[in-house]
This record gives C-alpha cells, sequence and structure tokens, in this order.
C-alpha cells in the first residue's frame, strides 16, 4: 500500500485563514498556496496508508476527550536564525494546543513521535524565504489579531504535488468553555 505523509492541525477559520494566506504568498512563499492556514499539532510525519484507520480511531479518541476553547492570534514572532520562520503569535490558547499535541503524538498512540524542536503553537506566515521578506512579513502583521472559538481539528495529507489536502475534522466532545481568563489557558479537558 506504501507510504503518505500526514499531519494533524488546527484550521485557522475564514476570514482569518486566507488572508493570512495570500499574505504568505504577497511575502513570495511559493508554499504559501500549497498549504492551509493552521495551527500544527502533528508536524508532516511518514506513516504507512494501511495506519491511517488506527489513526484516524485515535484521533476520533483525542477529540471526544477535548472540549472547545477560545483562540487568539495577535502580532508576530520569528525562530530566526534557528530556523527561517515568521509567524502569528497565539496568544490565548497555546496551553490548550499544547495539551492537544501530546494527545496526539502520544507514545502509546499509532502516531508517536519526538519532535525537533520544544513545541511552540503559532501560524506560519513565511517560511525559508529571503531576509528582507521574512523582515516584511515581520513588521506587515506585527499589528494583526484574530479569535475564535476553537471547535476541533483536522487529519490532513500531503499529495505527491506538495499540497495539503484535508481528510477528515475532528469535533470536540465536551462544552464549550466560554471565553474568561480564567478558562483561556486550561486546554480542553477530558468532558465530563
Amino acid at each position: 500500500m506504501g507510504t503518505v505523509t500526514i499531519g494533524v492541525s488546527i484550521a485557522v477559520p475564514e476570514p482569518h485563514g486566507s488572508l493570512l494566506q495570500e499574505r504568505r504568498a504577497g511575502f513570495g512563499d511559493p508554499a504559501a498556496s500549497g498549504i492551509p492556514t493552521h495551527v500544527t499539532l502533528l508536524p508532516p510525519t511518514e506513516v504507512e496508508r494501511s495506519a491511517l484507520p488506527a489513526i484516524e480511531t485515535h484521533l476520533v479518541e483525542v477529540a471526544a476527550a477535548g472540549r472547545p476553547f477560545p483562540m487568539r492570534l495577535r502580532g508576530t514572532g520569528t525562530f530566526r536564525p534557528l530556523s527561517p520562520v515568521v509567524f502569528v503569535q497565539v496568544v490565548e490558547g497555546a496551553e490548550a494546543c499544547t495539551w492537544l499535541q501530546k494527545q496526539v503524538r502520544d507514545a502509546s498512540g499509532p502516531v508517536a513521535r519526538e519532535l525537533q524542536f520544544p513545541y511552540h503553537p503559532h501560524v506560519t506566515v513565511a517560511h525559508g524565504i529571503d531576509d528582507e521578506a521574512m523582515d516584511r512579513a515581520f513588521e506587515e502583521l506585527a499589528e494583526y489579531e484574530a479569535h475564535w472559538s476553537c471547535t476541533g481539528f483536522a487529519l490532513y495529507e500531503q499529495g505527491t504535488d506538495g499540497v495539503w489536502r484535508r481528510l477528515r475534522d475532528y469535533v470536540f466532545g465536551g462544552p464549550v468553555v466560554p471565553p474568561q481568563a480564567s478558562h483561556s489557558e486550561r486546554g480542553p479537558l477530558p468532558a465530563r
């Protein structure tokens, strides 16, 4: 059956997703058109195609244990010089994203894996382009802000053309967390 490259992420909803994807393309990032705007939970991972049913079952269980949480993006950051990336920061919901990615990559699950870098939730807006364009992305989106209620995540597959396509959405099973400061960083706690 062969292997496929998958990823799990939180899609940035409209109109924010398209706007940030257009801005990424405008900065000259050639990958922009093939990567939907997202917050990564599982980076690109090669798996056997035959493992997809087990992975999907695992993701259903992760989603069922979670509940919606507030997400807020604001301002820019960068991983330079370590990695040529400029991103929009996740300023609310980061702890919940961290909890989710740990559940997705759990050692007992079908996509257990170590990360190359410590997990840091973010939305990439420029990657691997010239420094001048990276600086422009950093400056032009410094005041950017968006917020929404995160209600789930999705499984993606990268095609042979390099384009990432959504295979399936996973909706959280618990009740909505109100957008209050005391709840903003708790994460998607198990449903009761």
